[in-house]
């Protein structure tokens, strides 16, 4: 099985309502130091609607980017109950999924 497809299996435990960091999620998969390879595998994510890249955000709780723009990851985390003030997740601890 290709890493890809192991950080997108990974991605889809994150619940509706919770976050994970590029950096945890690439730790999940086993990569040290893996955040910017997980940030191109969001990046090229094939299936959005599906595999939910639009939860995995900074690890200082800013949102980061999006394949369909800052606006859309911001909207999209907003509708599953993430609180957001000025581009930042509010109570970002409480947030945040553990692997």
């Amino acid at each position: 099985m290709s890493i890809n497809i192991k950080v997108y299996r990974k991605l889809l435990q994150v619940p509706k309502g919770k976050v994970t960091t590029y950096s945890d999620l690439a730790k999940a998969v086993g990569l040290k130091n893996g955040q910017r390879f997980v940030g191109t595998v969001m990046k090229k994510n094939p299936y959005p609607v599906i595999i939910p890249c639009h939860r995995v955000v900074k690890s200082d709780g800013k949102i980061g980017g999006y394949s369909y723009g800052e606006k859309v990851k911001l909207k999209m985390l907003e509708k599953e109950g993430i609180k957001i003030k000025n581009g930042k997740i509010i109570d970002f601890d409480n947030e945040k999924f553990y692997f």
